[in-house]
């Protein structure tokens, strides 16, 4: 096990140990993703995207601020791997199994509770999903967390769209999004017109 020096609050040193995150990049029906894994389970599954690499970095620097990155076998990878190929065969497996690793704050990871009980083949609105949470007028905080949601499709955020049922941004880009909502069978439902917010 590695350990790095960190300066404790009387100005002295401490020996920590360097957390190690597990990757792997798995090929899909929309293109590469680039999961990866702590001790404690998924903590990133992102598209391979210059700016969404950027994103995961940063994200990673703020909650786990001593970290290195392995190439490597991991279970929470393996089942992630597992998942995603029955997920984009048509079989719509609940992520409920899957060991999560989803650090944030509070209030996002509220948001990412949330998002995990929306069933494949649905959609909600951001405002509707700040009413869900008690949060009045909070259709943009809600929409900042699921922005920083560090688990796509697992946690499925492409299920949230705009109030009048617009798609929005999304990480993938819309046309992903798009394509997800397709696979689930939410754009044939005709629960909304949808149409590309600009």
């Amino acid at each position: 096990m590695e350990f790095v020096s960190r300066s404790d609050a009387l100005g002295g040193h401490l020996q920590v140990p360097m957390e190690t995150l597990y990757q792997v990049v798995v090929e899909t029906e929309i293109g590469p993703l680039t999961l990866v894994a702590s001790a404690h389970g998924l903590c990133g599954l992102e598209f391979d995207r210059r700016d969404r690499h950027a994103l995961l970095r940063s994200r990673f620097g703020r909650w786990f601020p001593d970290y290195q990155l392995s190439e490597g076998f991991h279970p929470a990878l393996d089942a992630t791997r597992t998942w995603l190929k029955h997920y984009f065969a048509g079989q719509f497996v609940s992520p409920k199994d899957l060991p999560l690793d989803l650090r944030g704050t509070d209030f996002e990871r509220q948001v990412w509770t949330r998002l995990l009980e929306i069933p494949p083949g649905s959609t909600v609105t951001y405002g509707e999903l700040a009413a869900q949470l008690g949060c009045i007028n909070g259709a943009r905080a809600v929409g900042l967390a699921v922005g920083r949601n560090p688990v796509g499709i697992v946690v499925p955020c492409h299920r949230v769209v705009g109030s009048n049922g617009s798609l929005t941004g999304y990480g993938g880009g819309l046309e992903r999004k798009r394509w997800l909502l397709g696979h689930e069978g939410a754009l044939t439902k005709g629960l909304f017109q949808f149409s590309v917010a600009r």
